[in-house]
């Protein structure tokens, strides 16, 4: 008599292997999708079986499809993919909270070591910096556009060398020779001097960004990502108001050996990415399959069994994350394909102009605030008001993108909140002005929500292909730095103190982001709406011989739909 016996894959392998007979082997079904977790204060959904089947239906079921999707042999996860995979609900949280604290959490670490190296110059500001240098306003804002065009020149190339080195050794490499170069700040002696580093430091910072959110892909679910980001950006906004409460002590050392203040917080802020930076070399796995290392252990993070569940749960969700290997480089014509995807070129024109209104109010900052006449530390404490309030708006407009599902008409949010701020600016700001009132009103204003976890997914979303991917993140940085540029050149010597040439361009810039973002809108949803109308009307053979002629054509595909 046959038995009967429902059983994993591995299982049935082995079985099979054992050339057992009379038994029929019985593939474990599928599961069914659950709420996800999308916010950080959102609730797990507690009303699964944690004992249920967490494989979720793919094309690896479809035998019609499969075959088009099978990943390369040279893929560096191809010993673990196994489309007959089956893992609970309970195995997949396990593991989830498991990749959070040894991927995610480093990630935030050295996402805070950029930030630290980056944003210290403002606080710098407040101890007579350009005074002690011999420089004025329109110096700082040549050396904020050297830095801006430096990483905007540096993403693109960074991000080649990070998808054909792998980011688990570019990464590490970039954090420690930033960090070495932001110490040398230190002996700062002049303009050129200032204007070098700023170079130097971002052609080392440029791709950073891009290249983490890639590493972050290999290991999470696109449904995932979002939660993930508003932690990575989570992880800035903490590091400005470190770095704030650091300078706020640091800076008190003015005198100490006769050296300024700023000098020695540049000299110890930047020994404190260099441990950093050493330590990203023996912290970051090459990938799931790949985390044996000198601090990883020898024999790595996960279990053979985490890292099938891994591999297998995130090419299920996307199937292109195996079209190429995590060291395999990206090749000139498919680079010219991916810059040539003009379904992504809104998402650019979101980051050139999506930050202008808030850029030349949070970098002169400080610098209007010591103009009212607050002292060093006073000036550094009353910056932090205005990070504590970015992480709720934060927060609060990722919650709003998702409860609507509207992410793009979101975006407007943070125009609309700007806008009566850079108003008051413009025409009730006077030199006789309560110097608690303009502090105020320029609190608010810095604290419009960042936006940046919202396009970021956007953008990997619905870019739909690993060499897309690779690509439209580095030229969506390229484009917040090429806003930035445009940005810190705003405010200029001869418009101080109020600033109202500067505050008019700012006023134009949100008439120019509410018309783009609102057409944005209508061409995503125009495009869904013609794929919809050619896919229903193909038969279902048709879409099989469709999917299996076009099964690299990213978001060109008629069965993709654009998030928006």
């Amino acid at each position: 008599m046959a038995t009967v016996v429902a059983l994993d894959a591995i299982s049935k392998n082995k079985l099979e292997a054992a050339g057992k007979e009379g038994v029929v082997v019985e593939i474990l079904p599928l599961g069914v999708s659950r709420k996800a977790k999308r916010f950080l204060w959102e609730k797990s959904d507690k009303t699964y079986d944690p004992d249920d089947t967490a494989t979720l239906p793919s094309v690896f079921d479809d035998p019609q499809l499969a075959g088009q999707y099978q990943p390369p042999e040279n893929w560096e996860n191809i010993h673990r993919f196994n489309p007959d995979a089956r893992w609970t609900w309970r195995e997949d949280d396990k593991l989830m909270r498991k990749v959070d604290l040894r991927i995610m959490i480093w990630c935030c670490v050295m996402f805070i070591g950029l930030e630290i190296d980056r944003a210290n110059i403002q606080q710098a500001m407040s101890d007579n910096f350009l005074q002690d240098l011999g420089m004025i306003s329109n110096d700082f804002n040549l050396g904020q556009t050297v830095f801006a065009l430096s990483f905007l020149c540096a993403e693109l190339p960074s991000q080649l060398v990070s998808k054909w080195a792998g980011p688990d050794r570019w990464i590490p490499a970039q954090l420690t020779l930033w960090s070495l170069v932001a110490t040398c700040q230190f002996w700062l002696s002049g303009r050129s001097s200032f204007l070098a580093c700023r170079a130097l430091l971002g052609l080392l910072q440029g791709g950073f960004i891009p290249d983490i959110i890639l590493y972050l892909s290999y290991f999470y679910k696109h449904s995932e990502m979002a939660i993930r980001l508003s932690f990575f950006w989570l992880s800035m906004t903490l590091a400005d108001i470190v770095v704030a409460f650091l300078a706020a002590g640091i800076l008190r050392m003015r005198g100490v050996l006769g050296y300024a203040g700023w000098r020695w917080m540049f000299l110890i802020e930047g020994l404190l990415t260099l441990v950093i930076g050493l330590l990203s070399f023996g912290m970051m796995p090459a990938g799931p399959t790949e985390t044996k290392g000198w601090l990883r252990g020898k024999n790595g993070w996960f279990t053979p069994r985490e890292e099938e569940i891994i591999v297998n749960r995130v090419i299920r969700d996307d199937p292109t994350k195996s079209s190429m290997h995590n060291r395999e480089r990206i090749t000139l014509s498919l680079l010219w394909k991916s810059i040539c995807d003009y379904h992504l070129w809104p998402f650019y024109l979101f980051a050139f102009s999506n930050f202008l209104p808030i850029v030349p109010p949070k970098q002169y900052l400080v610098l209007s605030l010591r103009t009212l006449g607050f002292d060093v530390l006073h000036t550094n404490l009353l910056s932090i008001p205005n990070q504590v309030l970015g992480i709720i708006t934060m927060l609060g407009i990722s919650w709003l993108a998702e409860r609507t599902g509207r992410p793009v008409l979101a975006l407007l949010v943070p125009q609309f909140w700007a806008l009566p701020f850079l108003i008051w600016l413009r025409v009730g700001y006077t030199a006789a002005s309560n110097p608690w009132a303009v502090w105020a009103v320029m609190t608010v204003l810095c604290s419009a929500p960042l936006t940046h976890p919202i396009i970021v997914s956007l953008v990997s979303r619905n870019s739909n292909a690993v060499r897309s991917r690779t690509v439209s993140a580095a030229l969506y940085n390229m484009c917040v730095q090429a806003g930035a540029m445009i940005g810190v050149n705003v405010y200029r010597t001869e418009d101080a103190p109020l600033y109202r040439v500067g505050n008019t361009a700012l006023l134009v810039v949100i008439g120019y982001n509410i018309v783009i973002f609102t057409g944005a809108w209508f061409f995503y949803r125009a495009q869904n709406q013609r794929r919809d109308r050619v896919w229903t009307a193909m038969s279902e053979d048709e879409k099989a011989e469709y999917i299996v002629r076009n099964a690299g054509a990213g978001n060109k595909r008629l069965d993709f739909r654009f998030s928006h």
